[in-house]
């Protein structure tokens, strides 16, 4: 136990560096496979009874050629980098991890073995300190976090933690380096995790973290696209807020009144034309981010992004022993339903109160049993869904997961809902099994879902119901070990759908093919052979179903292209098609501070040799990173759509050309994940085949947050 305060700012001075425990990462894990790593890093572990001091030593034989920049939290993956990952709880399930780029920018995640599919998630936010220095040898890192941040068993004896060192280091290839070395053909990392024995004396305490906001807005609307002026609005000011309890180790309570879930991260623009399913959305919204991983099943029975505009939210997060656990309650003022295969949600005029129950429990070594509970209850309105599921583990590479559902729901019969929606009480399942395999050199799914047609999870996304399903995929994977390749991976898919009733409804062959080489080149191909059953009417093709190229030969710049062609359906006119898209983007780094993102999508759609519409969209972001703290930040994003209303079935409403540019400007200064400023400018604009640019909505907005870790 460290005797001396660490003063963190990457001198590693302090007399505790030199009494620390050493772990050395001697194997490079790719492109190799657990071959000698080529160069050499320490990472030394002290702690006092408040804090885990982590630091680093990453010697390079050419600094010059380290990858470092200036850039806000959770985004210096693009550099070099380094960090641990921590199994507190030493159950080879879960962990923290955390990394840091040579600056000390800070990445903090979440890793959950038992979430084959997304077993990283980097929206957890922890409040920790760092520093960063580039030497004459490579570089130097500094790390100190709080107890208060970690979740661990309280225990008044030492304790053993599952421990694993990494480092990235992006050269031609993308070198990666570990403490231990690691198994190809196992799909998980913290069971393979070495283990640290000690940590006597450190108690986790009932943390508590208070969030306070100040956010004030005003925002100018025009009535309508052909209203004469655009309005100006109030001035509106708003004091809300969070708050986090510790209620016992590995236990959070989260409460937020009056949250702020204002758009400081807009949306990605998103290709919303001749779409059969509603779009989904990334969440960005502390409260429902954390513990987000507890509600992952293989049905999306849980979508946060369904709770639009909440006024208040409480949420219970963690795991004691072999038990995890995850609820959480809201009253959402502004709900809506994604109604399976309607591209549009259907919003409801009254609030709804929101809540979701997950109990999870480990079994054996491996594997888990739990139950899920959602419901929604409105104004003549509700939907419950509630069910089991399981992970069994019965080899190290093999699995299976099952889950079973079954819903109740009643829709209002206020004309709110589109006529086809069914009214009156009604009822449905859905069941899924999953068997899966992977070894070092082949994987392979095989899937059968089916839920029938009165099967509804409002709480979740669920893009089409009636519907019975069976899906494989086989991937073989060759590794090259810094050849001409690092890897190729060859891969066939196989999917069949069916009404419950039996009818044929969809059937797709997908063949695909990876490579990754030199200058961190990456080049996918994928192309398929497709039936699909629309409006009654089935429709077949061949498509190259994606392209995608990208390579990034410096760490100032990567460049990507990805495209596509082939048979397509035009949905709103029920009419076959053929469909071109595709579009170029980069990342550029400059000096260390500037950072810029520019990424086009085109797409266009021919029905019988007429073109039907063209749309091209751009999305830019540019940031100047001051410090580790402060940047400012320009999004623009502009929608140019062509459409041609003579080829329309019915034109009317047809507009055949309108341009559209979302403009957001933020300065911000970032102490730490909630205490925080923002002051910024957004604005919308739209043109027509007729009018010229003029302004929809414009809003200027500050936002003030304070933590408190108590």
């Amino acid at each position: 136990m460290a005797d001396c305060p660490v003063r963190v700012d990457g001198v590693l001075d302090e007399p505790i560096w030199a009494r620390a425990a050493v772990i050395n990462v001697p194997y490079e894990i790719e492109p190799g496979n657990n071959t000698p790593a080529a160069v050499r890093t320490e990472c030394l572990l002290a702690h006092d009874r408040s804090y885990l001091y982590v630091a680093f030593r990453a010697f390079d034989p050419d600094p010059s050629s380290i990858r470092a920049n200036l850039t806000d939290r959770d985004q210096g993956y693009r550099d070099d980098f380094v960090g641990i990952t921590l199994d507190t709880f030493n159950d080879e399930r879960r962990g923290f991890e955390f990394f840091c780029n040579p600056l000390g920018v800070q990445t903090d995640l979440t890793r959950n073995d038992m979430n084959r599919d997304e077993n990283e998630d980097p929206t957890w936010d922890a409040i920790w300190d760092s520093a960063g220095r580039i030497t004459a040898e490579g570089y130097a890192i500094e790390m100190a976090i709080p107890f208060a941040s970690l979740r661990f068993p309280r225990t008044p004896g030492e304790q053993t933690w599952g421990i694993v060192v990494i480092r990235t280091r992006p050269r031609d290839f993308r070198y990666q380096y570990a403490s231990i070395p690691i198994d190809r053909g196992r799909d998980c990392l913290l069971c393979q995790a070495g283990k640290a024995r000690g940590f006597a004396g450190i108690t986790p305490g009932h943390s508590i973290e208070l969030d306070p906001t100040l956010t004030a807005h005003r925002t100018d609307e025009r009535a309508g696209f052909d209203a004469p002026a655009i309005e100006k609005g109030p001035v509106k000011a708003e004091l809300g807020g969070s708050a986090r309890w510790g209620v016992t180790p590995n236990l959070s309570l989260n409460a937020a009144a009056n949250p702020d879930f204002s758009q400081i991260e807009a949306d990605a623009v998103r290709l919303d034309i001749n779409t059969r399913y509603a779009l989904y959305y990334e969440e960005k919204r502390p409260f429902f981010l954390e513990g987000s991983d507890f509600f992952h099943t293989i049905f999306q029975t849980v979508y946060t992004r369904s709770v639009a505009d909440p006024s208040w939210g409480i949420k219970l997060t963690g795991k004691e022993g072999k038990h995890a656990v995850g609820a959480f309650v809201t009253r959402d003022e502004s709900p809506n339903i994604i109604i399976p295969s309607m591209s549009d949600p259907a919003p409801l005029q009254h609030p709804v109160t929101s809540g979701v129950f997950r109990y999870r429990r480990d079994l054996g070594a491996s594997s888990t049993g739990g139950i899920l509970m959602t419901d929604r209850e409105g104004d003549g309105y509700h939907n419950r869904v509630y069910g089991a599921d399981g992970l069994i583990h019965f080899t190290r590479s093999d699995a299976v997961t099952i889950q079973a559902l079954g819903t109740s729901t009643q829709y209002p019969e206020d004309g709110s809902l589109p006529a086809s929606v069914p009214t009156g009480e009604f009822g449905g399942f859905a069941g899924a099994i999953q068997y899966n395999h992977s070894v070092e050199k082949w994987s392979f799914d095989l899937t059968a879902e089916e839920m029938d047609p009165g099967f509804r999870a409002d709480a979740g996304y669920i893009e089409r119901v009636d519907v019975a399903s069976l899906y494989s995929e086989i991937n073989r994977h060759v590794y090259g070990e810094n050849t001409w390749f690092s890897r190729l991976d060859f891969g066939a898919e196989a999917l069949q759908s069916s009404a419950v009733d039996g009818e044929l409804t969809d059937r797709e062959i997908t063949l695909s093919s990876e490579y990754h080489g030199p200058l961190q080149t990456y080049i996918e191909l994928q192309g398929s052979t497709w039936k699909e059953l629309y409006a009654n009417h089935m429709y077949s093709g061949a498509l190259l179903h994606r392209f995608h190229f990208e390579f990034q030969p410096s760490g100032a710049f990567k460049g990507w292209f990805s495209g596509g062609a082939g048979d397509a359906i035009d949905y709103e006119n029920a009419r076959a098609a053929t469909r071109v898209s595709g579009g170029p983007g980069f990342n550029l780094d400059l000096g260390g501070h500037f950072h810029g993102m520019v990424d086009h999508t085109y797409e266009h759609l021919d029905v019988h040799g007429k073109r039907l519409y063209t749309v091209n969209i751009i999305d830019s972001r540019f940031v100047y990173q001051f410090n580790v703290r402060t940047y400012a930040r320009a999004i623009l994003q502009y929608e140019n759509i062509d459409r041609h209303p003579d080829v329309y079935l019915d034109p009317t409403g047809i507009e055949p050309h309108t341009r559209h540019l979302f403009s957001q400007f933020l300065v911000s200064y970032k102490i730490n994940p909630q205490t925080v400023l923002y002051v910024g400018y957004s604005e919308d604009r739209e043109s027509r085949a007729a009018v010229s640019a003029r302004p929809l909505d414009r809003t200027v907005f500050m936002k003030i947050g304070y933590a408190w870790l108590i």
